[in-house]
């Protein structure tokens, strides 16, 4: 008998042995029909474990191909988050070129609140801070020397506008002398018209003299 034999089966190698060919037949149906019932129903069993171990094998299998997908996902997503981390450690900011003061220079001049311990102890925020601190330390510098070009301007600007006026005023002047000389000379030439009109009623005009006839030879 093996080892893994149901006691089933050895009941009816038990029936069919030749030691048990007295028996009464019908005592031997009944069994073996047990017997066989018996085997049926393990074999329903067997089929419906079978059918048990496929599926959970099959949804084994499909977490397994699930968790191997999202592995692959992770993993993907892990060499393109690499590729940006390289991509911004060579990224050339324009920061990186502008004179700021020394480390030294922020600590004693900054405002306490930009240079505290926590600040201090994280490069980045530092940074930050440090840029901070130089635009406004360049923006309080340059606000003198805007104003005195604010000024410069408007002085500029005030003396272009007396220039404008004198040249306006100039302008007007000339313009009036030109409107004088332009009635002065028309005042002359009528004059001379009247003048011209008093000598031809005075003076008639001389006669036109005749051919003189040559004398004869």
């Amino acid at each position: 008998m093996a080892a893994n034999d149901d006691p089933a089966i050895d009941k009816l190698r038990q029936l069919v042995a030749p030691s048990n060919a007295s028996v009464d037949p019908t005592t031997v149906r009944v069994q073996a029909t047990a017997l066989v019932a018996r085997l049926k129903a393990l074999n329903r069993n067997a089929n419906a474990a079978t059918r048990a171990h496929k599926q959970a094998t099959t949804e084994a299998r499909q977490e397994m191909d699930q968790t191997h997908l999202g592995l692959q996902n992770l993993l993907y997503e892990k060499r393109h988050l690499e590729r940006e981390i390289e991509k911004c450690r060579q990224f050339a900011s324009i920061y990186q070129d502008v004179p700021l003061h020394s480390l030294e220079e922020f600590q004693q001049m900054a405002p306490p609140e930009a240079r505290t311990e926590d600040v201090l102890d994280n490069p980045h925020q530092l940074m930050l801070n440090r840029l901070s601190f130089e635009l406004a330390e360049r923006q309080r510098l340059a606000s003198p020397f805007r104003c005195q070009c604010i000024i410069k301007l408007d002085l500029k600007r005030k003396e272009l506008v007396l220039l404008k006026e004198e040249l306006l005023k100039q302008s007007k002047v000339k313009s009036a002398t030109v409107d004088s000389v332009k009635s002065q000379i028309d005042a002359l030439m009528k004059t001379a018209t009247e003048i011209q009109k008093r000598v031809d009623e005075l003076v008639p005009p001389l006669p036109l003299s005749a051919d003189p006839t040559p004398a004869p030879g």
